[in-house]
């Protein structure tokens, strides 16, 4: 089977979700283009798909939490991943869920494993479908223990494709 995979699709990456906000305005959205790349500081490199309403909180503020997402919060792809911040509100479903806690000042999943609060830097502009950050680490918690959710998992339960 992954002879078959395109080279980026053989590794499995974690599945993570972006909290974003600016005032009043909250917005949480999917995303898999993220690796950490420094040690000291610790910095992480982050890709917002372009046009989504994540990205527009993102450039106001560049200050979000990233959730690294359990293996059992695979359900929540549809909603975060699939929909669109400028057509639901996200935060709202979320809520009616009681799914929601808060940190430093970010909605933040409950069952997430962790949540990194980032500083992004200067976007670098790309021709892709997504922006580029590089993200400074300001504070960072454990939230709980469990497995991570990843592609595999996802392609596995046939929310994503292969």
């Amino acid at each position: 089977m992954s002879m078959r995979k395109k080279p980026w699709n053989r590794t499995d990456q974690p599945v993570y979700s972006i909290s974003s906000k600016i005032g009043d305005q909250h917005n949480m959205h999917i995303a898999t283009y993220v690796t950490p790349i420094s040690m000291q500081p610790k910095q992480y490199v982050v890709g917002i798909y372009e046009g989504t309403r994540t990205l527009e909180l993102v450039e106001q503020q560049q200050v979000f939490v990233l959730q690294l997402l359990a293996a059992h919060q695979y359900n929540l792809v549809p909603l975060l991943g699939k929909q669109s911040g400028h057509q639901i509100d996200k935060i709202q479903r979320l809520q009616k869920r009681k799914l929601l806690d808060q940190w430093n000042d970010f909605y933040i999943l409950k069952d997430a494993l962790s949540v990194v609060l980032l500083q992004g830097q200067t976007p670098i502009q790309t021709n892709g479908d997504h922006r580029v950050y590089i993200c400074d680490v300001l504070s960072w918690k454990n939230l709980n223990q469990g497995e991570v959710l990843t592609l595999d998992y996802l392609r596995e339960k046939k929310v994503i494709r292969g």
